[in-house]
């Protein structure tokens, strides 16, 4: 979808006070225990909360609550992440063409610790993005038992987006980044490769987290890249936006039209996907930067994207609290 395209469908739904994407975590269950993990960091939910601590749902029971959601939030996108949710594959096999059907994008993030779903690799308005930590002797430590080997062979005959994880680790050998990226541009199940750096909560000392040179000379070696391999899916403009992140939660244009619910599907995460504190000055997250992007997109008439949604998003918030039409 082009730029044009991305603000003219979420326009209206942002108009009526809605946030056209949402993304849930469908379950607090993981076979893996990844360092660095945001999703089961402390600072993910708030004081006294963490995932795995959650009621979260399965059976029937998900499939219909999701499903429900879809219908009372009409969202254009939903993201399903976890946990990792192929813990709940045979919900995902009935949720997942269900919500394409309506014509709704269909992302799902995992780690593909067990095959993909044969009906997926034809399906439209479905990505399957699989997350992997750097080359494979670094991501089999990290991530066992979702290995390299493992992933191969859970993704045959499917499509894919690749994304990893950038983290300090990563920097510390000249040619690292451009071993993974050719590694895997010759893989024809990789329609794309994402990737993010490692976002850290406000004032958190984690191995993971670059130093301000070791993040410059990432985003440099990225737009180098990009040059080379065009399954690197990093643009200009997202190569942009990494050297200045948006400043706040509020001036983040993903934040902003994402609703985040965890895995009891009711409870908010604020005030982004992160949850906590995300020390924003630092943010990595590629999703961020690609619709921030978008917002530096010059619309016909010269208009930037950024200023429609800003525009929008402040009278469907009034036009909501007056009507008191969209649930909390």
């Amino acid at each position: 979808m082009n730029p044009t395209s991305a603000v003219l469908r979420s326009w209206g739904q942002i108009l009526r006070g809605r946030q056209p994407a949402l993304s849930l975590e469908i379950t607090k269950e993981c076979p893996l225990r990844c360092p660095g993990c945001y999703a089961y960091d402390a600072a993910h939910l708030g004081p006294g909360q963490v995932l795995r601590d959650l009621s979260d749902l399965r059976g029937d029971r998900l499939v219909e609550r999701v499903l429900a959601l879809a219908q009372r939030l009409r969202p254009l996108h939903i993201s399903l992440v976890g946990g990792d949710p192929l813990v709940r594959y045979r919900e995902l096999e009935q949720i997942v063409p269900q919500l394409t059907a309506r014509g709704i994008h269909v992302q799902v993030v995992t780690s593909a610790f067990r095959p993909l779903p044969a009906g997926w690799a034809a399906m439209p308005r479905l990505t399957v993005v699989v997350s992997i930590d750097g080359l494979q002797p670094d991501h089999d430590q990290r991530r066992r038992p979702a290995t390299y080997e493992r992933i191969l062979r859970h993704i045959a005959g499917q499509r894919i987006v690749v994304h990893c994880t950038i983290t300090a680790l990563m920097t510390r050998r000249a040619d690292y980044l451009e071993d993974f990226v050719r590694f895997w541009s010759a893989h024809p199940q990789v329609e794309k490769i994402w990737m993010s750096i490692f976002t850290p909560q406000i004032g958190a000392e984690l191995p993971e987290i670059p130093s301000s040179a070791e993040r410059q000379w990432i985003i440099s070696e990225l737009d180098r890249l990009r040059r080379i391999y065009p399954r690197l899916a990093m643009p200009a403009g997202v190569i942009a936006a990494l050297h200045h992140p948006p400043a706040s939660p509020r001036d983040c244009i993903f934040a902003q039209v994402t609703r985040s619910l965890t895995a009891d599907l009711s409870t908010r995460i604020t005030p982004c996907q992160f949850g906590g504190q995300p020390d924003c000055g630092r943010c990595g997250c590629y999703a961020s930067m690609a619709l921030s992007a978008i917002g530096e997109y010059r619309l016909p008439g010269g208009i930037p994207a950024g200023r429609i949604y800003q525009i929008s998003a402040r009278i469907g918030a009034q036009w909501s609290q007056s009507s008191g039409s969209l649930e909390a």
